[in-house]
């Protein structure tokens, strides 16, 4: 089994940052991409970014140039670095792991934009 461990979420104004960390461990083979979704209340979840093994990275349109994503293969960590947050960024990040055409999901960490 794979476990995946988020933390970095919590509370920010309008403008600020936030950095999400996601750790994974457990039966870690062959990780082929890791990458953050969110889901806001009453919504369903929906892609944030994505970074394959080969540092290709994906990210939803409403994120882009505000978001990166990060990943360091020595410690099976991924990375999502929050800039300019809004308050329509207000979701639970969900870490996604794919390997061996398997997804684990993480618990989740809460995000929340208010002033």
């Amino acid at each position: 089994q794979v476990q995946l461990v988020e933390s970095g979420g919590g509370l920010v104004q309008p403008g600020g940052s936030l950095r999400l960390s996601c750790a994974a461990s457990g039966s870690i083979i062959s990780i082929n991409a890791m990458g953050w979704y969110r889901q806001a209340p009453g919504k369903e979840r929906d892609l944030v970014a994505t970074i394959t093994n080969f540092e290709s990275t994906n990210y939803a349109d409403s994120v882009k140039g505000r978001f990166t994503i990060s990943r360091d293969n020595a410690k099976n960590t991924v990375y999502l670095q929050m800039n300019s947050l809004k308050p329509e960024d207000t979701a639970v990040y969900y870490c996604l792991l794919e390997q061996l055409r398997m997804r684990y999901w993480g618990k989740g960490t809460l995000v929340t934009v208010s002033s």
